[in-house]
């Protein structure tokens, strides 16, 4: 009876490390990928390039800097947390803006329309944990 025992545990641990893994099943998952001109997003700019740059209106004022940009999971659009006012930091107002709103013109990002005033009548912006 034992030696049976012995013969069947045998059998099994075989079977197991011969046998093929053996995967979920349900339906195949694929990734649709998208043509992306490379070339033409080389061109573009890096965010470590427009984070900490100033944001200027058609006057060439200086309005505000860009503090961050955020994507959020729902919109998947970004947008720009400008410190608007304050100095050196300190008393900045955080506000946010739809990053398409934003233009690059000659290597300054451009806020059309935009001045300190209509920018700190924004509801500010805090940043959750």
């Amino acid at each position: 009876m034992i030696r049976s025992i012995t013969r069947l545990a045998s059998a099994a641990l075989v079977a197991v490390a011969i046998a093929p893994p053996a995967f979920a099943q349900g339906a195949p998952q694929t990734l649709g990928l998208l043509k992306i001109d490379v070339k033409s997003v080389a061109t573009g700019y890096r965010t470590s390039k427009v984070v900490g740059a100033t944001v200027v209106n058609e006057a060439n004022e200086i309005v505000g800097t860009i503090d961050d940009l955020i994507v959020t999971p729902s919109e998947r659009v970004p947008f720009a947390v400008l410190s608007v006012g304050g100095f050196l930091g300190v008393g900045a107002k955080f506000v946010v803006v739809p990053f398409s709103a934003l233009e690059v013109r000659d290597k300054q990002i451009l806020l059309r329309d935009a001045t300190k005033e209509s920018l700190k009548s924004l509801p500010e912006f805090k940043y959750s944990n």
